[in-house]
């Protein structure tokens, strides 16, 4: 049943349905992201948290908190939440943007990690494996191997160890929640008798977080691209596999960041929460609500959900720690001695193959 004002209305009543659409796609991304992080943490738990945790995390937080904002700005509307229109609503708005923005920015660096890993091939060969983790837990010394073991299954977030590219990620995201917070101080600010305007302060974050997006689409199609064709190199299907994953996961990204990202240069869509549902063509702007957030939000998320369904291996009780590893080279023939430089390069290729997962 709707609630009604005092004319009779919330919302225009098509407006009204895309709004509740678009919380419902949004609520079973979250809740298809959360469950499946649950299953993967069950499964291998010892291995703390992993690449695609924090993308299950990441994901399953930025499309709840777009669930949220959908909800409550058709029970803003209907209690007529003087707030809403301003410093509370540009908040709920604007910390799922920033979750969803430091997703793709994650995927980037991890791009970025496996272009440019050929130069430091030689140093970190053996260090990570196939399923290797996003945040991978630190090795400590063999002396202390049972200890550490269980204080790092009870306490993994004290042993990670974060990439270089992935501290500017956080780095970024951080900053972007302050910039936020001081946006949002603005806006509280404009409600008084002063010279900030308060809609004015929302269109320029909203213009600055387009274009953002617009450069983080351009900056994955160009990763993308030379990513496609440095795997295109190696014949095997895995490498096959991965590789028409980052095509994919390329291409959704252009499409919907352009979209997304002209839709709210052009029109005032991303600040929808400040005008009075009297004001809104409900036709029209149902349509751009679904290019802005359907297609420029959801859809990214939902496909990479996709990439990342496969499960990974149960849980194998293998102590790591418990034997040093001695490796003895014996040289039968000469082949072997004078032409290391052919199995040095299929190993490589081989390493970036197992590596070369986009998720």
């Amino acid at each position: 049943m709707r609630v009604k004002l005092r004319d009779g209305s919330c919302f225009p009543e098509v407006l009204e349905a895309v709004n509740i659409s678009l919380a419902c796609v949004d609520g079973v991304i979250a809740v298809i992201a959360f469950s499946q992080l649950i299953r993967i943490h069950s499964r291998n738990s010892q291995l703390g948290w992993t690449r695609q945790k924090v993308f299950l995390l990441m994901i399953g937080s930025s499309n709840m908190g777009y669930f949220v904002y959908f909800v409550l700005t058709l029970i803003s509307a209907c209690k007529e939440w003087l707030c809403w229109s301003n410093s509370c609503g540009f908040l709920v708005m604007a910390f799922p943007e920033i979750l969803f923005l430091a997703v793709f920015l994650l995927l980037l660096s991890f791009w970025v990690d496996l272009c440019h890993q050929a130069d430091e091939e030689d140093d970190d060969d053996d260090e990570w494996s196939i399923r290797e983790a996003l945040l991978a837990m630190t090795l400590n010394k063999p002396s202390s191997s049972s200890n550490s073991e269980s204080h790092r299954r009870c306490c993994p977030f004290r042993t990670v160890h974060i990439g270089s590219r992935q501290k500017i990620v956080l780095l970024v995201v951080v900053l972007l929640f302050v910039l936020m917070m001081v946006f949002a101080v603005l806006i509280w600010i404009g409600m008084g008798k002063n010279p900030i305007d308060s809609s004015f302060v929302t269109k320029v974050y909203a213009v600055f977080f387009a274009i953002a997006i617009l450069l983080l689409g351009g900056a994955l199609a160009c990763y993308g691209i030379f990513l496609f064709l440095k795997m295109r190199k190696v014949r095997s299907q895995r490498a096959s596999s991965e590789m028409w994953k980052v095509a994919g996961l390329a291409v959704v990204s252009v499409l919907c960041f352009t979209s997304r990202a002209i839709v709210a240069l052009c029109t005032d869509i991303p600040v929808l929460y400040l005008s009075l549902p009297r004001h809104v063509n409900g036709v029209s702007t149902s349509l751009l609500l679904i290019l802005y957030y359907c297609i420029g939000s959801s859809i990214p998320s939902a496909f990479v959900l996709w990439v990342m369904r496969e499960l990974p291996p149960p849980r194998v009780a293998i102590n790591l720690q418990a034997e040093p590893r001695t490796v003895t080279f014996i040289s039968g023939t000469p082949a072997s001695v004078h032409h290391p430089q052919s199995w040095t390069a299929t190993s490589r290729a081989q390493n970036q193959i197992q590596r070369a997962s986009p998720i």
